[in-house]
């Protein structure tokens, strides 16, 4: 199961540099995970300062 960002993002970009995959890119207003290459791994989750990252 892939993990997902909601609204509450700021767009800040903390969670791009931690992904050890980089599953984590900039989006239109918010970052995106691609689901496919997200390894479940939970290091973006950890660092988001809006806790906007969550399983799916």
């Amino acid at each position: 199961m892939a993990y997902v960002i909601n609204d509450d993002c700021v767009s800040c970009g903390a969670c791009e540099s931690e992904c050890p995959v980089s599953a984590i890119s900039e989006g239109d207003g918010l970052y995106v995970i691609d689901a496919d290459g997200c390894i479940d791994c939970g290091a973006c989750v950890d660092c988001c300062p809006t806790s906007a990252i969550a399983p799916e």
